[in-house]
């Protein structure tokens, strides 16, 4: 596996793994296809995929298995104004394709965060989640929780998520 920042050449492939991801899990909760991928929503996709790769300040990665983008991950400052992004970053989103789920890729997409947080020196963590939402990523509907992480660690330690 090979996990490298995002480019626009990355776009298509991002989008359809994020297409992906949400069918099995919003399907799995009995959302049907046509009310899960819209139009609008692809072109939604596009436009936020677009903007997070290339913002100066939010970091896009996809993992490559097998020579097909499998996994991405945004992260960046936090959206909400009631945290302060000197101490705070914001795991936006990690989105694995259904059919390489359990094969610890989110993992190492999620533990790739826990380093920037080591990296840039931040104390805190926080993300969107939802325990209606199957499947492993969790990213969607929101909840906002927060964590503390140890400062810098030599080997950053995947902390316990929780919502709150």
């Amino acid at each position: 596996m090979e996990v490298r920042a995002a480019g626009l050449g990355d776009l298509l492939g991002i989008v359809e793994v994020h297409s992906r991801a949400r069918v099995a899990y919003y399907g799995a909760g009995g959302l049907p296809i046509g009310d899960i991928l819209t139009p609008e929503l692809a072109r939604e996709q596009r436009e936020g995929w677009t903007a997070a790769i290339t913002s100066a300040h939010k970091r896009v990665r996809v993992a490559i298995v097998d020579g097909v983008l499998a996994r991405v991950l945004a992260m960046g400052p936090p959206h909400s104004s009631d945290l302060d992004p000197r101490t705070t970053a914001q795991l936006y989103q990690i989105h694995v394709d259904p059919e390489l789920w359990g094969r610890g890729v989110g993992g190492a997409l999620h533990a790739l965060f826990v380093r920037h947080l080591a990296d840039e020196g931040l104390a805190r963590a926080c993300w969107r989640c939802g325990s209606a939402t199957p499947g492993p990523a969790r990213s969607t509907p929101a909840t906002v929780g927060a964590l503390t992480a140890p400062p810098a660690p030599a080997q950053p330690r995947p902390p316990t998520w929780a919502c709150s």
